[in-house]
């Protein structure tokens, strides 16, 4: 399929570059010390042929994979990064801190990243681009059709959608196991970006755009957006771009009908960093490593 070009790209999306900052960082160093001389650290080398198809278990030989695998496997980071933390010695394994790279371990040991206890069970990042017609939930008990239905194929383990879009909204939603990061990308106090392409049934005013823009006091509370304006430049009044952080139910629809208008049509088209590029509605893909390390990176 032939991509179309930017100009084509915008005419059907809308123009939201006044909202998307693309230098964004995408990955990050784990910083090392040296913590041994030149000898030990050639005596080190040494060693590590031996010990490369050791494990550290009570439990035999069966199944055993390289730590930093198993590592990677937990969705903590790269394989090549877990050598960096082995190597750091901030890597345990049944207690006992590990820096010979090629170590080797069973299902049944005990990793631990500093304090924390990781499983090797896959983490899973899948974006999807949701159509119309499907509720967020995981389970209905009216059998309506579920975002779940679009996903069942991605994964082997079991994911999430992180926060909801209403049935008839479209646009992008994530899915993980990692349910630490789900918790950070929809608290409020991230201030996590969401970017949504609104459709209204009317033109909108001036006024009304720098009304919504200074806020609007709602039944559950002050709204502000974090940026508002016409899409393509202005030339469809009835299209704009929004950008706000607040979760809050259907946000976007109410504070337009606070002031008269309703909204026809409502797609998110950026969350988190994440755009819909390769992403054609009703179809799902994987995060890449580096998309994976900026949601990682979220305060």
């Amino acid at each position: 399929m032939k991509e179309g070009s930017s100009k084509d790209k915008r005419k059907k999306h809308g123009d939201f570059s006044t909202f998307i900052n693309k230098k964004s960082k995408s990955k990050f160093e784990h910083k090392k010390k040296s913590h041994v001389s030149k000898e030990q650290s050639e005596e080190v080398k040494k060693r590590q042929k031996k010990y490369s198809k050791t494990t550290y278990t009570k439990g035999g030989n069966g199944g055993l994979i390289r730590l930093n695998k198993y590592i990677a496997d937990a969705g903590i980071c790269s394989r090549r990064e877990a050598d960096k933390l082995i190597d750091a010695g901030v890597i345990k394994v049944n207690g006992k801190i590990i820096t010979l790279l090629g170590t080797k371990v069973s299902p049944s040991d005990k990793v631990q990243y500093g304090d924390q206890t990781i499983t090797r069970e896959k983490t899973r990042y899948v974006l999807l681009n949701k159509p119309k017609g499907f509720i967020t939930t995981t389970e209905d008990p009216f059998e309506r059709k579920t975002v779940m239905n679009l996903v069942r194929n991605a994964c082997d383990e079991r994911i999430y959608p992180v926060g909801r879009l209403d049935r008839n909204t479209t646009g992008l939603l994530l899915f993980t196991n990692n349910g630490e990061l789900a918790k950070k990308l929809t608290h409020p106090k991230h201030r996590v970006r969401k970017i949504y392409h609104v459709v209204l049934d009317k033109a909108l005013s001036k006024k009304d755009i720098a009304t919504i823009a200074e806020g609007i006091e709602l039944e559950d509370g002050f709204i502000k957006v974090d940026a508002i304006a016409y899409a393509e430049g202005g030339k469809n009044k009835r299209e704009v771009g929004i950008e706000l952080h607040s979760g809050k139910n259907r946000i976007i629809k109410r504070l337009f009908e606070s002031i008269g208008y309703n909204v026809l049509k409502l797609d998110r088209v950026v969350f988190a960093g994440l755009t819909k590029k390769d992403v054609p509605r009703g179809k799902w893909r994987h995060l890449k490593e580096k998309e994976i390390g900026f949601l990682k990176m979220i305060k």
